[in-house]
């Protein structure tokens, strides 16, 4: 996809009045920065960070049956949630690779929505689509809504501000209304602190950033772009697709299997999850932690004894710890535990770093 070609959110006219960088992410332009990473990356931690990530795909399967469908198609159990809940899942292939990891919000036996994604979601909803059974529909709402993220240790304080519910339990979520428009208010994040993820309509998105915008400057907090939210999650251990994820690697790899309802009848790729999950996987995903200065990145060989025992998945350096992290797939056969020393190699330097299982810091999402 040329740059020309890249698709721009609701409100990409503001991030440039903000003074945003941009770069491609997802097929979408995103931005990346706009006071600096590691100051938005700080503010998250300490006060507040707003970030616009509508570029997120959203879908609605709605008709008779449509959680049940759901439920027999991804891999976590919404049979353990109701309406005004959501849930951390993944789409599978039959092999377990993963095609996408989403959420899904439970508005009513016959209505689940879905937030996978941006470069995902056309196939998410093709597998859906597909696999239906007659009367159940599934609509791509790609950009029907937007989606923003207030997270951090005074987001409450923030959406209270503008009159929005915050009462909310971890992965709960309530439709309000703010200056006459709908939104969709959710416990939810990717940063590991307190937060809230709101989803107006894609044409109501400018004035509530706006707002959102003013109280989170008044809150000491803010914008946050691309850079901070990939080095929160690192720093978190959260996966993200097409790094710790892929139709290559698999939740028992990834650690996910805890969205995985093994005991559920059914669900795409749950005969080889479970052979997996039995014989054991080949390779098991783990922190790394510089021991040496030094900057991690995705794809760089991780050693033991000289040794090649696996690779990097995704690395950057770490705000909070002041040091290089990384997320990497070792080979189960070498046996490498965490607090184990390995090296990794950057550009043909050796780089020592300790095995760690993440997160590298405390979570606060609750």
């Amino acid at each position: 996809m040329t740059e020309t070609s890249l698709l721009q959110g609701p409100i990409h006219a503001v991030h440039v009045e903000l003074g945003a960088t941009f770069a491609p992410f997802g097929g979408w332009e995103m931005p990346v920065s706009y006071a600096g990473t590691v100051t938005e990356h700080q503010a998250v931690r300490t006060t507040v960070g707003l970030f616009d990530v509508s570029h997120l795909g959203k879908a609605t399967v709605r008709g008779p049956g449509a959680a049940a469908f759901v439920n027999s198609a991804l891999t976590n159990d919404l049979g353990r949630i109701r309406a005004g809940k959501a849930q951390y899942t993944l789409c599978c292939a039959p092999d377990g690779g993963v095609i996408d990891d989403l959420i899904a919000y439970y508005v009513a036996d016959d209505e689940i929505f879905l937030v996978p994604n941006a470069a995902n979601t056309a196939a998410v909803v093709a597998e859906l689509r597909k696999a239906a059974p007659e009367g159940v529909t599934v609509t791509d709402e790609h950009r029907d809504f937007a989606v923003f993220a207030v997270q951090g240790p005074r987001s409450t304080e923030v959406l209270s501000a503008l009159g929005l519910p915050t009462d909310l339990g971890y992965m709960a979520y309530a439709d309000a209304d703010w200056d006459g428009r709908p939104v969709r208010v959710c416990r939810t994040g990717y940063t590991g602190e307190h937060g809230y993820e709101l989803l107006p309509r894609w044409d109501d998105a400018e004035p509530l950033f706006r707002a959102l915008t003013e109280r989170v400057r008044a809150a000491e907090g803010q914008v946050a772009g691309l850079g901070a939210r990939d080095t929160l999650r690192t720093e978190m251990g959260y996966p993200l697709h097409g790094h710790e994820l892929s139709p290559d690697i698999s939740p028992v790899q990834a650690r996910c299997g805890w969205a995985v309802g093994w005991t559920k009848p059914e669900f795409w790729g749950k005969a080889a999850l479970e052979q997996e999950k039995s014989d054991g996987p080949r390779r098991i995903l783990l922190g790394l932690r510089a021991l040496d200065r030094g900057v991690l990145r995705q794809g760089q060989t991780v050693l033991r004894d000289g040794e090649p025992v696996g690779e990097t998945t995704s690395g950057t350096f770490s705000p909070t710890l002041k040091a290089g992290i990384a997320l990497a797939l070792l080979d189960t056969s070498a046996d490498v535990e965490p607090g184990t020393e390995v090296e990794v190699d950057v550009r043909g330097r050796r780089l020592r770093c300790e095995t760690v299982r993440p997160p590298f810091v405390r979570t606060n999402t609750k």
